[in-house]
């Protein structure tokens, strides 16, 4: 098995996410929406809109540095977002941080372990106080598929 269990815990650097306007409306046509509310003057973010988060990373904000899994052996097993209020309007600037939050081991069904990890990302506004989290969790196989 991998050494995941290692980096529970641990946190990538902070960066900045900027919700902007033209990209709401996007992701909500990409999405197949047509709602009102992601295409007025100032349009609300899509719920799962936080997911685009991973173009605004930089160097340092991976949690698992150059040292994660293998990647031929994860597999991404769930996603789920929690708002500590309204989601973001267009104009707002998020501080965001992902960590490491839990790893934990399974014995799969077909006879190898698998290890999960959860990864916690926080959107902070500019007064520092929580927006919303992400949270995914991947899964990585004992064994590379076949």
């Amino acid at each position: 098995m991998s050494r995941m269990s290692e980096f529970a815990g641990r946190s990538g650097a902070e960066y900045t996410m900027a919700v902007e306007r033209g990209k709401i409306r996007e992701f909500a046509a990409a999405v197949g929406s047509d709602h009102p509310a992601y295409f007025g003057d100032e349009p609300v973010s899509p719920p799962t809109f936080l997911a685009s988060n991973a173009f605004w990373t930089t160097d340092g904000s991976d949690p698992w540095g150059d040292q994660g899994p293998d990647l031929s052996r994860v597999l991404h097993a769930g996603q789920r977002y929690v708002f500590h209020g309204p989601p973001p309007r267009a104009g707002a600037v998020l501080q965001c941080r992902q960590r490491i939050d839990r790893v934990y081991t399974k014995q799969g069904r077909r006879g190898g372990a698998l290890e999960f990890a959860d990864i916690v990302t926080e959107y902070r506004d500019a007064d520092g106080e929580l927006v919303a989290e992400s949270i995914a969790t991947l899964v990585v196989t004992e064994q590379a598929p076949q």
